[in-house]
């Protein structure tokens, strides 16, 4: 699949099979509590129970996994303020590729000391006043690598969407599912999955109240950057949907809606409460937004909800969670 080509279901399929025994099939939660709560049927895929705790690992893995023989012994280069990061690291050392990631200074230090666990050399810079797509290309040329972004990328987006395959076979068809937004390609592949298994079903991104370039860009029709937003859910702090990923999310989603910060710390305390999960800020976006409202129609619904990510500290996990 050339690396500017849209992906189709058919690659989701073949990502799924790419990743079987390697990448875990995290299970489904349910709640009584979380329903009442909710006032709908919420099934939790937890890919905050995925290998390196989070969906990203999918997508990593089916990428590398395409590497020719050329590519991997030049090994491979990304960029990511984590959860990308540490599955590139992952999948790079599973591969036996060298692996360089590009992580800003301000990324969680349990993030970044798990990237260096897992093998991989890492080059910080400045998210709010450095290029880390320009960082990495340079790096690259100089070392002879093969950058794989986090998400505008068809193998990334065909992995990332078998989390929702997984989801819709192990719970049935949905009425509605959710995801976290931030570059777009868990809610691209998520929307591939839905397409061809719940085709009935409304799909919804979340994403930053602060950093709302998706929702803008599907209103104004075309791909709008934004400066950097400030927002706990630092795994989707992107300025911009991809090239890829942006004209599926056009064509197949149903909205694009936001949740806002204190909206995220109160899902994680209604994670860890109700379900004894730790789920970080990013990864309970779509949660949010259904206990929020901001999903419309909702109610008796049975709601598809992807916790993207575990990946936080757990110091600051205690003080948000904490904090009355």
């Amino acid at each position: 699949m050339p690396a500017d080509s849209l992906p189709t279901y058919a690659d989701v399929e073949a990502a799924a099979t790419v990743i079987e025994g390697r990448a875990h099939r995290t299970p489904v939660l349910r709640s009584r509590r979380l329903d009442e709560r909710a006032g709908c049927e919420i099934h939790l895929k937890a890919e905050h129970l995925q290998r390196v705790g989070a969906f990203k690992f999918r997508g990593a893995l089916n990428a590398l996994s395409a590497f020719d023989a050329g590519q991997r012994r030049g090994g491979v280069i990304a960029y990511s303020s984590g959860n990308h990061a540490q599955a590139i690291a992952l999948a790079a050392r599973e591969t036996g590729m060298p692996a360089v990631i590009v992580m800003p200074h301000d990324a969680p230090e349990a993030k970044v000391a798990a990237t260096r666990g897992y093998g991989a050399e890492v080059v910080r810079y400045d998210r709010y006043t450095q290029d880390r797509e320009q960082i990495a290309a340079d790096l690259a040329a100089e070392r002879g690598m093969t950058v794989v972004p986090p998400y505008d990328h068809p193998h990334v987006i065909a992995g990332q969407g078998t989390a929702v395959k997984e989801l819709l076979e192990d719970s049935g068809a949905l009425d509605v599912v959710v995801t976290p937004l931030g570059g777009g390609g868990l809610l691209s592949g998520s929307i591939l999955a839905a397409g061809a298994l719940a085709p009935r079903a409304r799909v919804y991104g979340v994403e930053p109240a602060a950093g709302d370039d998706g929702r803008r860009s599907l209103r104004e029709g075309r791909i709008v950057t934004i400066e950097t937003p400030r927002t706990l859910a630092d795994g989707a702090q992107t300025t911009h949907l991809g090239h890829l990923t942006f004209p599926i999310i056009r064509d197949g989603v149903t909205d694009v809606v936001t949740a806002t910060d204190e909206e995220l710390v109160g899902a994680m305390k209604v994670m860890a409460g109700i379900l004894k999960q730790v789920v970080e800020p990013t990864g309970v976006l779509a949660l949010a937004a259904v206990l929020s409202g901001a999903i419309p129609d909702t109610a008796g619904l049975r709601v598809g909800v992807l916790l993207s990510g575990g990946n936080v500290d757990l110091a600051r996990f205690a003080e948000l969670v904490g904090a009355p």
